[in-house]
């Protein structure tokens, strides 16, 4: 990604979660009053003065905690700014200059990058309040009046950051990305998945339940294509979601998923397969994206000859609502079968792209109605006009009938069957639309 990278920064609680969602115009952070609600590094997309710039949201940093959650999110703030073309320091007018201010100013200076210093929460109009001026004892420049809430000052914040921006070069053109959205349950190893392909510490791992909070987008390249990977919470039962952060959590992960062309349904395999596991892959079904079941943790399971092949067994029958969908197993610790999953991700993003020209269905349909007659009640018999395809991602046929409740589900499974087999369909749902002949609203 060419676009210049801004990290915002600071101790927690100071807004930077509603600081980047107003630069960005979106609400991807989320946002409450709460002491380390994000955690990992969140990216987004921000245009000012026809300058594409790309912000990074970071947790809140606490310089001398051995909280090993905190600990983590300081170092996925380091992270950040040492990838940083400029950082954006948020402080709070309202409690001033404290310690943890200075110390992370002080981290910021001996990092070489340029510093803008954005004072937050100056959400009165006029002068400024009298705490503004001690900033300046921060030793970090001109500080900006900001209200993050508002939106007041971040003209002149971004003004201010692209003074230490070089003037932009031609436009690379940009290919499309592949989404890519990591869902299951908490601990299943998403973010393990993630680190493993990055190479990176990318996002916080530990056997904690719901350590990951935001969906975090992983943009990547390698031999086998261009992919934005993106980690989400562990969605658990709705019963046990008594937090109101977690709610968020779950919407963010719904909205990553309806954002996806593919969803790989993490199970964990020293867990096994359970009933949440099913209701989260359905939400990928119901959604029409493209499914792989990746089955993790495979080296921690102990093995036998017939061990994959019994466990694949289970997997047909807990999944057999979305049979298309094919199975992996991996290792995001050891990179077992990895690349191979980045085959199969292509494999069947192709399938839920392709379009297959009226004259094959056609032929398709003639071959397997002679093969297998289509169904008859009380001597009327089920008559298939024609069939043509509507739209892609998911793959959806229109059938044209005599009529419809002559064509039953068995025999619908039995022609999606053919489709597949024919032209290859793999781990993409498939959608029929069945219209009687002369009737355009059913």
């Amino acid at each position: 990604m060419s676009a210049p990278v801004i990290a915002i920064v600071g101790r927690p609680n100071v807004g930077k979660s509603t600081l980047f969602n107003k630069l960005i115009g979106e609400r991807v952070a989320i946002v409450d009053d709460t002491p380390g609600v994000t955690r990992d590094r969140i990216f987004g997309e921000c245009e000012w003065r026809n300058r594409k710039l790309t912000v990074v949201d970071t947790g809140g940093i606490e310089p001398y905690s051995d909280d090993i959650i905190l600990k983590q999110m300081r170092r996925q703030a380091e992270l950040a700014i040492d990838a940083a073309d400029v950082i954006i320091l948020v402080t709070d007018v309202r409690s001033g200059v404290v310690a943890t201010d200075e110390e992370v100013a002080s981290m910021l200076q001996k990092s070489g990058r340029p510093v803008v210093l954005c004072v937050n929460k100056c959400d009165r109009v006029g002068d400024p309040d009298p705490e503004f001026y001690e900033f300046y004892n921060l030793g970090l420049g001109e500080p900006i009046q900001v209200s993050s809430v508002h939106g007041h000052g971040t003209g002149d914040l971004l003004d201010a950051v692209l003074e230490y921006l070089p003037e932009e070069t031609a436009e690379e053109s940009e290919d499309d990305f592949i989404r890519v959205a990591i869902i299951g349950r908490p601990n299943a190893g998403k973010s393990s998945l993630v680190n493993r392909i990055t190479g990176e510490n990318r996002c916080i791992v530990s056997d904690i339940a719901g350590t990951t909070r935001d969906s975090i987008d992983t943009y990547i390249e390698n031999r086998y294509g261009r992919y934005c990977l993106t980690d989400t919470a562990g969605l658990r039962r709705s019963s046990k979601i008594d937090d109101a952060i977690e709610k968020y959590m779950v919407i963010r992960a719904k909205m990553a998923i309806e954002r996806s062309d593919v969803c790989v349904i993490m199970i964990d395999a020293e867990a096994g397969i359970t009933e949440q596991d099913t209701r989260i892959a359905g939400l990928a079904h119901d959604s029409g994206k493209a499914c792989i079941i990746a089955v993790n943790k495979w080296d921690a399971v102990e093995k036998d000859g017939k061990t994959m092949n019994e466990y694949r067994k289970r997997l047909e029958t807990e999944f057999a609502y979305m049979s298309y969908a094919p199975f992996i197993f991996i290792s995001a610790k050891t990179g077992q079968r990895v690349d191979r999953l980045f085959e199969l991700i292509n494999t069947v993003v192709n399938s839920a792209a392709m379009r297959i020209t009226t004259g094959m269905l056609n032929d398709l349909l003639a071959e397997a109605t002679a093969r297998v007659q289509p169904p008859t009640d009380k001597g009327r018999r089920l008559k298939i006009m024609y069939v043509t395809q509507a739209s892609v991602k998911p793959p959806t046929f229109v059938f044209f009938v005599n009529s419809a409740q002559l064509f039953h589900f068995s025999y619908q499974r039995y022609l999606e069957n053919r489709i597949r087999e024919t032209f290859g369909m793999q781990g993409t749902p498939i959608r029929f639309v069945v219209r009687e002949r002369g009737d355009e609203k059913k």
